[in-house]
Order: C-alpha cells, then sequence, then structure tokens
C-alpha cells in the first residue's frame, strides 16, 4: 500500500462522518473535512503521478472515493433540505447510469473505457463547488442564497448534459462506431 492509495483509503474512511456531521448540523466541521478531502485528492493525485506511484489498485479507489464522498453528500444534503431533491436525483441518477453503463458493456464482453470530457470536468467542478459553498454558508452565514440558487441550476444543467454524452460515448461503443477495442483499466489521472 503505497502512500497515494492510503490517503484515497482515509477519504473514504471520512465519507460517514461528514455524512454524521451534516446530519448533526456541524457545518463548520462538515466544511473543514470536505476541504480536507479534497487536498488529500489533489495530493494523492500529485504524488501518484510525480514519484509514479500509480497502481491499478489506485486506478480504480481514487474515483469510487470521489464519488462515494460526492454522492454521500449530496444525498445528505437534500434529506437535510439543504439542495432540492432534484439536483439530488439528478446527480445520483448520473452516477449510476455512468456505473451502470460500465458493468453492462463489460458483463457484454466489451468493456468500455470511461474517457472523461469536457462537460463531464465542469460538471464535477460545479458539483464540488456547489456543496462546498452550501456547506460554507450554513457554517458561516454567508447569505449566500441567490447564489446558491444559480449554482444549483447551472449544476443540474451540467450533469443532465454530462449524462447525454456518457449515454452518447456509450452506444457509439456498444455499436461498435466508435473504433475501439477491448480497453485497458482507466487511468488514475481519470475522471468520471
Amino acid at each position: 500500500m503505497n502512500i497515494p492509495n492510503t490517503l484515497t483509503l482515509a477519504r473514504i474512511v471520512l465519507v460517514p462522518l461528514v455524512v454524521w456531521l451534516i446530519v448533526t448540523h456541524e457545518m463548520t466541521a462538515a466544511f473543514v473535512l470536505f476541504l480536507l478531502a479534497g487536498f488529500s485528492d489533489a495530493a494523492d493525485g500529485y504524488l501518484a503521478k510525480r514519484f509514479q506511484w500509480r497502481t491499478e489498485l489506485g486506478a480504480y479507489l481514487d474515483p469510487i472515493a470521489d464519488k462515494l464522498l460526492l454522492m454521500s453528500i449530496y444525498v445528505t444534503l437534500g434529506f437535510s433540505n439543504h439542495l432540492p431533491a432534484w439536483l439530488v436525483i439528478a446527480v445520483v441518477s448520473r452516477d449510476i447510469l455512468i456505473i451502470g453503463g460500465v458493468v453492462l458493456a463489460w458483463m457484454l464482453g466489451d468493456p468500455i473505457e470511461i474517457r472523461p470530457r469536457l462537460i463531464s470536468k465542469v460538471n464535477t467542478f460545479a458539483q464540488i463547488a456547489l456543496v462546498a459553498i452550501v456547506l460554507a454558508d450554513n457554517a458561516f452565514t454567508l447569505d449566500l442564497m441567490a447564489f446558491r440558487e444559480v449554482l444549483v441550476i447551472l449544476t443540474g444543467l451540467l450533469t443532465v448534459a454530462s449524462a447525454g454524452w456518457y449515454v452518447i460515448d456509450w452506444v457509439r461503443h456498444m455499436s461498435g462506431s466508435d473504433g475501439a477495442g477491448a480497453s485497458a483499466p482507466p487511468k488514475r489521472e481519470d475522471r468520471v
């Protein structure tokens, strides 16, 4: 187990703690741990790349840790009425759709390599920014409701657009029109 994988596992361990802090309305601590998780994600990626500490385990664990943290926080913020239910459903459904598509392609003997598109990277940034702003606004009473509402709509649109692109990519792959053959395991720096 190398340092990047240890940081990734620590991020997974933080998930129930962050959820508990949100549920118990300890938003300042939840915000700080969310920032810590973000720094650990950046650090494990940097270390893996800089020192060639990439592993197959890390290539799978890192995106799982990221998705687990984000989806758990979205669901918790939704149940706590800090985010609208429609957005939580869209965010979680998109990730389930992507994971389901990957698993189905693998089961059908035609594995698909997830290639993150620009829309997906922008969507992930918007999702992370929205969580940070909601947690910070609740932790420090910043009165960012108007900004939050705009970011909620933007994140929702980006989530739907990103899901649409992945569906198009999946259909192209499964129909053979993308020219891809069997794919390799995802690279550590790839993000869904």
